[in-house]
């Protein structure tokens, strides 16, 4: 049973009925979305995690990437990663290990996470084949769709494939001599498999077959975004756009098998043309789900990348994308800690909050009008309640409290609320 077939059918699954009540949608717009493509419910079939819908007309979404490299792996961690990413409101969380026993921390991220968790196989493919001794550009497509089969039986709810950087496409980008060249993994991979087995990207030669895997779970493929601009100086050029073409037929491929898509969307984007990146994808790819790795709108800022990424993915989620993968204070200098997933979530909360008020979700403002009423009666503990970070703002306070504890020690006495307040209620009003 596919969740797609059924919603063309007008059944509603237990997964769609889920959605449209944490969402308030009407069950029947869910489902009319979920049948055209528009949406995409995160939930293996084999897995225990709370279905997650991402598309139109639905609360923008925040994912949270952890995972180990050779340099760092330990379960322990990644998985008070998983705490602490779903403490803060990620609804989804993506392991993209590298280093360690895969299998053990993809299993065990799996089992931890009460949300859909998401993974790259390609990187299981490449670690086994480079372990075997016999180098990444070895790697077989057998044991790429065997890591993919390998990840959908352990649970994975939505796994990303770079099924669109194909040899044309590389073509393009060895062409187009881009500043930052190609900054995504699994498209590195991709592109070195091709250019020394010359030989098309086994990934799209063989896609027909990764749609059936897929099917047997009714996961979701994210159709990743392999020549994603790395630079400002590369955004919305020609091999990006080539490989987001191929991207287009690929998800009308998948909608005919009723298999679920999520496109991957750009990285690095100057503020002028986020919105456009938005339009193009809709537009190519039939409004499926965009899926969206900050941006980052400007190259800058190592430290302060959660900020300028942000201010990208507030942007880019007003104009329509769907889906904010989270950027981290550690991006670009070091595999964030349990600290950084934390503020990162956060951080990313807030651009998709402040989107959806933009853009009229429902119940979106509703949050902040309770919060303002709140603030207006002087009420602290309806406002630390309210709060997108209650722990934070709860330690923030009580560094400086005032004299008078209905106010704080900005103000203190000369609190314009109050003195307002005072003035109505002398006023009779």
């Amino acid at each position: 049973m596919l969740m797609m077939k059924e919603a063309r059918k007008g059944h509603a699954t237990e997964e769609l009925e889920a959605v449209a009540r944490e969402e308030g949608v009407p069950i029947e717009e869910l489902m009319a979305n979920v049948a055209a493509g528009r949406v995409a419910i995160l939930k293996n079939n084999r897995s225990s995690h709370r279905p997650v819908g991402v598309g139109k007309g639905l609360r923008t979404k925040v994912n949270a990437n952890l995972g180990t490299s050779t340099d760092a792996s330990d379960i322990d961690e990644e998985l008070a990663k998983v705490d602490a990413a779903v403490e803060a409101g990620a609804d989804a969380v993506m392991d993209l290990s590298t280093g360690g026993d895969l299998d053990a921390i993809r299993k065990a991220v799996v089992d931890r996470s009460p949300v859909p968790v998401g993974t790259v196989p390609i990187y299981q493919a490449a670690v086994r084949t480079r372990r075997s001794g016999r180098g990444m550009v070895n790697m077989t497509g057998d044991e790429i769709l065997g890591a993919v089969a390998d990840h959908l039986r352990d649970g994975v709810d939505f796994i990303t494939v770079h099924c669109g950087v194909t040899r044309e496409v590389a073509e393009h980008c060895r062409r187009s001599r881009r500043l930052a060249d190609v900054v995504s993994r699994g498209g590195s991979f991709l592109m070195e498999w091709m250019s020394y087995n010359d030989k098309e990207n086994p990934l799209y030669e063989r896609y027909d077959e990764l749609l059936d895997i897929t099917a047997e779970y009714d996961a979701t493929i994210s159709l990743g975004d392999g020549l994603r601009p790395g630079a400002l100086a590369d955004a919305n050029d020609a091999a990006q756009i080539a490989e987001l073409t191929v991207i287009s037929e690929l998800v009308q491929r998948a909608r005919e098998k009723g298999v679920q898509t999520i496109v991957e969307g750009p990285g690095h984007v100057p503020l002028n043309l986020v919105a456009s990146s938005v339009e193009l994808e809709k537009s190519l790819c039939d409004e499926a789900p965009f899926y969206v790795l900050g941006p980052l709108v400007t190259d800058i800022a190592p430290g302060y990348d959660h900020i300028g990424a942000a201010i990208g993915g507030a942007v880019i989620a007003m104009a329509g994308a769907d889906f904010l993968c989270y950027v981290t204070p550690a991006e670009h200098l070091r595999l964030p800690d349990v600290d950084d997933v934390r503020e990162g979530v956060y951080t990313f909360r807030l651009a998709a909050h402040a989107a959806d008020i933009a853009k009229g979700v429902r119940g979106a403002r509703d949050w902040d009008d309770k919060f303002s009423a709140a603030r207006k009666a002087l009420d602290w503990d309806t406002m630390m309640d309210l709060c997108l970070d209650k722990d934070k703002a709860k330690a923030s306070r009580e560094r400086a409290l005032p004299s008078d504890e209905r106010l704080c020690s900005m103000c203190g006495e000369f609190c314009a609320v109050k003195k307002m307040t005072d003035v109505r209620e002398k006023e009779g009003g």
